[in-house]
């Protein structure tokens, strides 16, 4: 599949949510999901500039693009630099090569070294490291001295999270002997303290930020705010304010069955208003997601729903101590933060 068509098309499927979005400023755009940076800095800024002549696109927008070790040419962040990008996101996952060899990674610590020094040496001053930990096998020692090895580099942001095993993949088959809950607890506990002293302030679940770093892509989605997905696999969902609606689309996940339905007209598999109840969980179980909370004065203006048809199910919450109800801004507790399965539960539809 020609990576010039595929570009093309997603113009196309970007031009086709247009009227969604009329007139509403672009803050953050997010080249990610595959290997984003197997595109040359050249297409990449072929969609940047087709993106500002569809879009009011901020001047100041924070422009990520997703990298893997091992899959780019190493001298062309400079290239992506020049074309407009001004955030990047390497997936690390760990510094350890028998860690990265058992998770499937093509990747060691050579080609994750080769690839900070020429992140570092393009000029892009804000980047992130994805790290994962629990991994098979891992001790505590191990996962405190990826976060070390993390923090040498350097970067604006780092991504810690669990490793978890998901549906259809080789690890749902064979599962692999994971850290248990507790060890998972000790090594989450133990990085941040790690973290906190480097510098990193925690914002959400798994996500550190130097002050004034976090990133706006991802405060947007955990704020339940609006965003477009355009490309193969894509997820989008924007607030319709005159329709009282929220609407969810996703786009044919197969890249040649998606470029064939954009040339067909759309590459749309599913478009549908989210419901009222699901609208109301998917606000908790993002925002709950964020040190700063829920602010309630938003549940109405996101949701379409008044505070009050929830206020039994978050009083569950304090009652049990996982969130805490302080000047109009629900947060969880300590406890919360660790149980946050249990509150979300709770907003189910």
């Amino acid at each position: 599949m020609p990576a010039e068509e595929y570009v093309h098309a997603l113009l196309v499927d970007l031009e086709e949510e247009l009227p969604l979005v009329w007139g509403r400023p672009v803050h953050s755009i997010f080249f990610g999901g595959g290997t984003p940076s197997l595109f040359s800095a050249k297409q990449i800024g072929f969609l940047l500039s087709g993106f500002r002549s569809l879009l009011p696109v901020s001047p100041e927008a924070e422009v990520t693009l997703e990298a893997n070790p091992g899959t780019i040419e190493h001298d062309s962040f400079s290239a992506y630099r020049d074309a407009g990008v001004n955030r990047i996101s390497l997936g690390v996952q760990s510094f350890d090569d028998r860690l990265l060899q058992d998770i499937g990674r093509i990747h060691g610590r050579r080609e994750v070294d080769l690839a900070v020094a020429a992140i570092r040496g393009s000029g892009i001053k804000n980047y992130n490291i994805d790290l994962m930990y629990s991994l098979p096998g891992q001790s505590l020692e191990a996962a405190l001295q990826d976060v070390r090895a993390a923090v040498a580099c350097e970067p604006t942001h780092i991504s810690h999270y669990q490793l978890t095993i998901e549906p259809n993949t080789a690890f749902h088959a064979n599962p692999p002997e994971l850290p248990d809950d507790d060890s998972a607890w000790e090594m989450q506990q133990e990085c941040g303290v790690v973290l906190s002293r480097a510098g990193f302030e925690q914002y959400e679940i798994s996500a550190w930020s130097r002050p004034g770093y976090q990133c706006r892509h991802n405060l947007n989605y955990w704020r339940y705010g609006d965003f477009l997905g355009i490309g193969a696999g894509a997820h989008g969902k924007i607030t319709l304010p005159a329709e009282e609606s929220a609407r969810r689309r996703i786009r044919q996940r197969h890249p040649r069955s998606w470029m064939n339905g954009v040339s067909e007209g759309s590459g749309v598999i599913e478009s549908r208003d989210l419901t009222p109840e699901e609208r109301v969980f998917e606000f908790f179980l993002n925002q709950l997601r964020l040190r700063e909370g829920v602010n309630k004065s938003q549940m109405d203006p996101r949701t379409g729903v008044a505070w009050d048809k929830v206020e039994a199910r978050v009083q569950i919450a304090v009652d049990k101590g996982l969130l805490k109800d302080e000047n109009g801004v629900l947060s969880p507790t300590e406890l919360g933060w660790r149980f946050s399965n249990e509150i979300q539960a709770l907003f189910l539809p």
